[in-house]
């Protein structure tokens, strides 16, 4: 679809398996450029990145050419083949749920903001629920 443009923009939110709290400050870069260059193959520009020790949000704006299950999919399997097999954590995968909220391209920057201050709005309890993954999420599946 070389003329297909689009301007749809998504946070993305998903949790560790069981909501452990896998994501160690060690871990964290490797796990976030690991996201970023997925992104990149997948012509899926990335906003915004940001989380805590059991969970991430990501702000993208969809290609053309997947459909937001198959980003979520393919970001969630590759980032956790990194970790599990590449980084010697084997214990360690994503929930099979996520959330996904439609971004106004107005918002951008305040929803941006938020993903990138999460360590500060989780220690000073200012998130924002309807933004964060609800504790109850699907745990049949994971990637």
């Amino acid at each position: 679809m070389p003329n297909s443009h689009t301007e749809v923009y998504v946070h993305f939110v998903w949790a560790t398996w069981d909501r452990k709290p896998l994501i160690t400050p060690e871990l964290e870069p490797q796990l976030c450029a690991c996201i970023r260059a997925r992104c990149r193959d997948m012509q899926t520009h990335l906003f915004a990145i940001g989380g805590i020790a059991d969970h991430i949000h990501l702000l993208v704006r969809l290609p053309a050419t997947f459909s937001l299950s198959q980003i979520a999919k393919d970001i969630k399997g590759a980032s956790s083949h990194l970790v599990t097999h590449m980084l010697g954590h084997p214990d360690f995968r994503w929930q099979g749920a996520y959330s996904a909220h439609g971004v106004a391209d107005d918002r951008l920057d305040i929803v941006g903001k938020y993903i990138e201050n999460q360590k500060v709005h989780h220690a000073q309890n200012t998130t924002y629920n309807a933004w964060e993954l609800p504790d109850d999420a699907d745990d049949e599946n994971s990637f």
